[in-house]
């Protein structure tokens, strides 16, 4: 090819260069024309350069409904990033590209930069002909400083003599290229009253000491040039690169172009042509260092192509031997074994000391307390949540409080969910909150489970569409890909939002229909018909949502009958539009793409949902964040439509700035906090099971007492279809305070029936009987169950164990109905001082880490306040006494009945008198008023099918119901232990249940 004249580069092909964008492709390409001319001669004029060919990853952009971010940074943002002293936002790591076009330093504005040059060293190399060290030149350690940023690089004299010439090409190609976009670089020039300085000293400078004095000098004084500071060539000579001074990355770390190698990925199906080490190619790359992870990016563009995240599987390895690769450094983590190639063999191992270096204060290249991948972050805000309405208002207050991004991850996420209710407008609808906050520049990252679509019913589609459809700010993916990852049976079920890498929520909610509960757990909707007077009365005190906190949800206005028009919300009061109100086993979600359509009819009572959820910020958000941007990373990798700029690479943010809290959830405390999670090779690319550690080593060491609500309870491990050891772990503690004869206390709530659709009273469908057999397995059924496994107790079980689930009731159309109430929560309290809340069952799908993927945190408390435990003074934690007391008080009854007294957990008074008579209590009632189900009369199909026929009390005499329900105290309802003991209730061979594996169950 040759090259046309300066004469003719203001022509056709000096016009499409200019069109070319970003600025940084059309410097690219001028630089290397004048690069031609500054060394050789000119050639014809009449040769005309084609244009860029479009990539086929561009064209597959188009055909998507957003095709790229387009939001334009206007004048105040612009202003904003380069305003702040302290350092770049972090919002600039979702600008680079925009940057990059508009031209905005990489330097603080306003802030100086200082260089000190020191420990000069020979810089040698092994001769090949003579095998002799020879002396090629002096290396120089440069020590560089710019506001709160310290950095260390080395050069040669010649990076120096590179850098001067290049710093010189460009400042002449300014001055002879007519070209309006180099005019207020032009001015700049201009203005400046110092010429660029020598790099030439005398003879005799170059060959003493004073030439360190004399680069040093020279190169401060080039720093003080705004044109020179700010070049390409002087920001490459320096590793300098948009992402250098982010505040909220940490130190600026290494950088510098190194070429990488492809391939390495350790992720099923993609150890394939091309990706295979035998099958590679080599990429220039600009390699960036930070304190917990590494990336390689394309500098010029600002596209970031790869992330590596530091876990304990990271090391590094220097060396042909280890790399293959001459003066290759290899980095390994759970995820790729990643290689990059360097100039030299010094470079090499600079490379590796200065990362080693960087890392060495990393909390993520080691295994934590239970195995799991974060520590325990001590002076942690935090704050529980009982129900999904506190959690709901506080978690809409946050996301309107976000400024960079929004991390979300559910099992199921229902777009048109109200978090604050009743709802007169949608301004606190999700799916509102989430395009308002996009619309701002706000990243909204959400992934969702991708369902197998034949199996449930969940629309993650629907999901995806309709977020996605309401603006480009917001990325939804979907994971996993069954066919291509051979995962048909597991899920994930983590529910989290993360806030600006500040604020995170954790728990068993996802953001869905028919979470939003309150402490009165309405079986109705407002409106509708009146409450019982036991719900009435104990309103004031059982409103709470979290750490004693008062609910923001009024009582509404009695509501006309009939369908609202969904778009017209004004006057509103219901709680529970369309979908939302909802009897999953009466009938199980449909048509989720018609979400303000009724899915059950309302003379139906709607099933109450009870669940457990926390807020925490600072450090512990962190890594929630950290686990959530190693889950969508991981996934761009694994799935080939995600592979494209659209979805970006995520970076967490450092620890060390984690402290600066833009705001707080109102009520939080401080305590310890360390978050938990199971994860495996198919969900996160990494092996864990931190949450089954935590919950087995809380057991054993709890004094005192355990309180476990969950939605399952499926343990006892035999090795061979249970292998899970929660349920052990509680025998063994039970079995340890009895020979020591100590007072032991163990609380067990689960939901009554499994959530599956069914009819109870022909027996409820194979699923609910299959869950059912393996729940009555972990309590009282067969040899590995805890009551057989306390048989050396005889009677004496029932003082230290109590199994229970949960009952309401209400008025609908004058007559009394009762539902269960659906326990979801996933949280075990221990001895006052600490819990566990998150996404995890006690099942093997949830605990044993390489089955679904889950979510938790372990909060324990730091500070003490005065209590009683046993009769005896005792120094709890308060806001672990504080959720306990919320449990217990609702559940027995103590919030509408101040005579009830739940001080002490383990006293006799309390466990026999209060607990376990309230339970017994409610259950002779009810079964009495509506001959509930499930029963302990009920031991056989038979008898199932006698009892349904016969008519209850509600039926035959209301009144007298009425009468009857005055006495229930509280929601406690024994669990009936002898339900269908006569029946085999695994599902029969025959059946689509049957031939599942148990694994689906347990």
């Amino acid at each position: 090819m040759h090259f046309i004249s300066p004469t003719c580069l203001s022509g056709l092909w000096l016009r499409k260069l200019v069109s070319c964008k970003p600025l940084s492709r059309f410097r690219s390409l001028a630089w290397a024309a004048f690069d031609h001319l500054y060394n050789r001669a000119m050639a014809s004029p009449e040769d005309v350069i084609e244009p860029l060919a479009e990539s086929a990853a561009a064209q597959s952009l188009l055909r998507r409904r957003f095709s790229h971010d387009c939001h334009n940074l206007t004048k105040d943002e612009l202003d904003g990033l380069m305003s702040r002293s302290e350092g770049r936002p972090f919002i600039v790591v979702h600008r680079l590209s925009e940057i990059e076009d508009e031209g905005i330093p990489y330097f603080i504005p306003d802030v100086p930069v200082k260089c000190r040059l020191d420990n000069t060293e020979k810089h040698t190399r092994r001769s090949r002909s003579r095998m002799v060290n020879v002396s090629i030149g002096t290396l120089y350690t440069l020590h560089l400083t710019h506001g709160q940023f310290h950095w260390t690089i080395k050069r040669k004299y010649k990076n120096f003599q590179e850098m001067h010439r290049d710093l010189y090409k460009h400042k002449m190609m300014l001055h002879l290229l007519p070209i309006g976009r180099f005019a207020k670089d032009r001015q700049q020039l201009r203005n400046e009253s110092e010429e660029m300085p020598s790099l030439h000293g005398t003879e005799r400078a170059r060959r003493t000491s004073s030439k360190v004095k004399y680069l040093e000098e020279y190169l401060n004084c080039l720093l003080e040039n705004t044109f020179c500071r700010n070049d390409s060539s002087m920001l490459e000579f320096l590793s300098i690169s948009p992402l250098s001074f982010v505040s909220d990355l940490g130190p600026k770390g290494l950088e510098g172009y190194i070429l990488k190698r492809s391939g390495g990925h350790r992720i099923q199906g993609l150890n394939c042509i091309g990706h295979h080490q035998i099958c590679f190619r080599w990429s220039r790359r600009w390699l960036v260092v930070k304190d917990s992870f590494l990336l390689y990016m394309k500098r010029d563009t600002g596209s970031i192509n790869f992330v590596l995240l530091f876990d304990p599987e990271f090391n590094m390895k220097v060396g042909h031997a280890d790399t293959g690769t001459k003066y290759g450094v290899c980095f390994d983590n759970y995820t790729r074994n990643l290689i990059i190639k360097c100039n030299s063999y010094r470079q090499s191992h600079w490379w590796s000391y200065e990362i080693n270096r960087l890392a060495e204060t990393c909390d993520f290249l080691k295994l934590q307390r239970f195995d799991g991948f974060a520590p325990p972050r001590e002076n942690t805000l935090t704050k529980w949540y009982v129900n999904g309405s506190g959690y709901f208002a506080d978690l809409a207050d946050a996301l309107e409080q976000a400024k960079e991004e929004i991390f979300i991850t559910d099992w199921w996420l229902s777009p048109e969910l109200f978090l604050k209710r009743p709802a007169t407008n949608n301004y606190w609808r999700l799916d509102e909150i989430l395009k308002r906050k996009a619309e701002t520049g706000v990243k909204v990252c959400v992934l969702l489970y991708k369902e197998v679509e034949m199996a449930l019913g969940i629309n993650s589609e629907h999901s995806k569409r309709t977020l996605m459809n309401m603006h480009p700010n917001i990325k939804v993916m979907r994971h996993p890909d069954h066919m291509s990852s051979v995962v048909y049976l597991w899920a994930h079920h983590e529910k989290m939002v993360a806030i600006d890498q500040t604020v995170a929520f954790v728990g068993g909610l996802d953001l869905a229909f028919g979470r939003w509960d309150d402490s009165q757990y309405h079986l109705t909707d407002l409106g509708l018909t009146e409450t019982t007077d036991r719900v009435t009365e104990g309103k004031t005190r059982n409103d709470v949502d979290g750490n004693g906190m008062a609910d923001g949800s009024k009582t509404s206005e009695p509501d006309k009958q009939g369908e609202q028009d969904p778009h017209d919300l004004a006057g509103n009061t219901k709680l529970w539009l369309g979908k939302d109100y909802n009897n999953f086993i009466k009938r199980d979600w449909v048509q989720l793409d018609r979400p303000f359509e009724d899915n059950i009819d309302r003379t139906i009572p709607r099933m109450p949902w009870r669940d457990l959820s926390a807020a925490f910020h600072g450090k512990a958000a962190r890594d929630v964040a950290r686990h959530f941007i190693q889950r969508w990373n991981f996934t761009k990798i694994f799935k080939i439509k995600y592979k494209d700029d659209f979805y970006p690479y995520l970076l967490p943010k450092s620890h060390s700035t984690a402290d600066s809290l833009p705001f707080t959830v109102p009520a939080s405390m401080k305590a310890k906090v360390q978050v938990l999670r199971s994860a495996d090779r198919w969900s996160t690319g990494t092996c864990e099971s931190s949450i089954h550690n935590a919950y087995i080593d809380t057991i054993k060491k709890s004094e005192h007492y355990i309180y476990i609500e969950n939605q399952f309870f499926i343990s006892c491990s035999d090795k061979k279809t249970v292998h899970n050891g929660i349920g052990d772990a509680i025998v063994d503690r039970i079995l340890r305070a009895y020979r020591e004869k100590k007072k032991y206390r163990v609380y067990v709530v689960v939901p009554l029936l499994p959530g599956f659709e069914g009819d109870i009273s022909t027996g409820g469908g194979n699923a609910i009987q299959a869950i059912l057999h393996f729940t009555y397995r972990t309590m009282c059924r067969g040899e590995f169950s805890i009551l057989s496994r306390l048989s050396e107790l005889k009677d004496q079980w029932t003082e230290y164990i109590t199994l229970c689930g949960l009952r309401t009731h209400a008025q609908l159309s004058e007559s009394p109905v009762t539902e269960l109430i659906y326990v979801h929560s996933k949280t075990l309290i221990a001895d006052d001082r600490c819990y566990i809340i998150g996404s995890a069952n006690i099942n093997d799908r949830s605990m044993l880490g390489n089955r679904d993927s889950e979510l938790a945190v372990f909060v324990e408390d730091e500070e003490r306040v005065p209590s009683i435990m046993g009769g005896e003074e005792y120094q709890a934690g308060p806001l672990t006494l504080a959720l306990r007391k919320e449990c217990f008080s609702v559940l027995v009854g103590a919030a509408s009945d101040p005579s009830i007294n739940i001080d002490d957990p383990i006293s006799d008074e309390f466990f026999f008198l209060v607990w376990n008579e309230t339970a017994k209590k409610n259950v002779n009632i009810y079964d009495k008023v509506f001959r509930c189900l499930p029963c302990n009369k009920v031991r056989s199909m038979q008898d199932l099918k006698d009892y349904s026929n016969v008519a209850c009390l509600c039926e035959t005499d209301p009144k007298q119901a009425k009468e009857e329900l005055k006495a229930i105290r509280g929601l406690l309802v024994h669990f009936p232990l002898k339900f269908l003991c006569e029946e085999n209730l695994l599902p029969p061979r025959n059946t689509k249940e049957g031939m599942a594996p148990s694994e689906l169950w347990t």
